[in-house]
């Protein structure tokens, strides 16, 4: 049975941190490395070496997920790592997004996590992880990024109740909610919007997250967060009511909901 490790969103950021952690790893014999452009997960095989196996795929297409199915079972092999972590975010007010980017957005972020987990978890021996990416958005409510928050909500609530569920069968399912990161997640969900988030605060690099978070799934644990900015945004979030948060996040982030000027569009500034 080889060992294998399969990782979404692998090209860049996040993911292909998780990709140089894992190929150190020596019980891992294969990563396949997912995400939309084939160029790029070539160039990754270039520059991490063998033991990468590009899948170019896109995570909102049920339709390819059950054909990654299909090899699981054609090809004996162990899913030791699980790493949902392809992602889709824009900034920006409800109505500046059309329905097919709204649902799009959803089928990325939430039906893909699931889909994975169902095609994956089969194949998953005693002492494996499932590690869902969610975000400090999770934690609250985010007017002006109220769909991105909403989906990654529900993959922390869904990952925690998941790793319940699979304590049976030895595997253990961690949702990671790290802050803004160094990604170019910024630069594609940056859409010029009149309202959006600007003022990225507690802003990180994605090598440390990814560390914490295998460290923090090889321990079993549920959830996983990475630096004290993050941790006390995580306590606020329990101590005061969301209402509340809301208010916090619109002052931070200089945003009046009852404006109406489409004022000039400024630069975001990383804090």
């Amino acid at each position: 049975m080889k060992k294998i490790a399969i990782i979404t969103g692998a090209s860049s950021g996040l993911g292909r941190e998780f990709v140089k952690i894992l190929k150190n790893r020596n019980e891992i014999e294969e990563i396949w490395a997912i995400a939309r452009h084939e160029d790029k997960l070539n160039r990754l095989k270039k520059q991490i070496g063998a033991k990468i196996r590009p899948i170019p795929m896109d995570v909102s297409n049920i339709t390819r997920i059950e054909e990654l199915g299909s090899m699981l079972a054609e090809q004996r092999v162990e899913v030791q790592y699980l790493i949902n972590n392809a992602g889709y975010a824009k900034f920006c007010s409800y109505d500046d997004l059309d329905v097919a980017q709204s649902v799009n957005m959803i089928n990325v972020n939430i039906s893909g996590v699931v889909a994975m987990g169902l095609v994956c978890i089969p194949y998953m021996p005693r002492g494996s992880h499932v590690i869902n990416i969610a975000s400090q958005a999770a934690f609250q409510p985010l007017p002006y990024q109220n769909l991105y928050s909403s989906t990654k909500a529900f993959v922390r609530n869904y990952t925690r109740a998941l790793n319940v569920e699979l304590q049976d069968r030895g595997i253990s399912a961690t949702a990671v909610c790290p802050g803004w990161l160094r990604t170019n997640l910024y630069s594609r969900a940056n859409i010029g919007a009149p309202k959006a988030p600007r003022r990225f605060c507690g802003m990180h690099t994605p090598d440390g997250v990814a560390k914490k978070a295998i460290l923090d799934a090889d321990r079993g644990r549920d959830i996983s967060i990475y630096s004290l900015y993050v941790n006390v945004c995580h306590i606020g979030a329990k101590l005061l009511t969301q209402r509340l948060m809301m208010k916090f996040w619109l002052c931070q982030q200089h945003i009046d909901p009852l404006s109406h000027s489409k004022s000039e569009i400024t630069a975001p500034r990383n804090i």
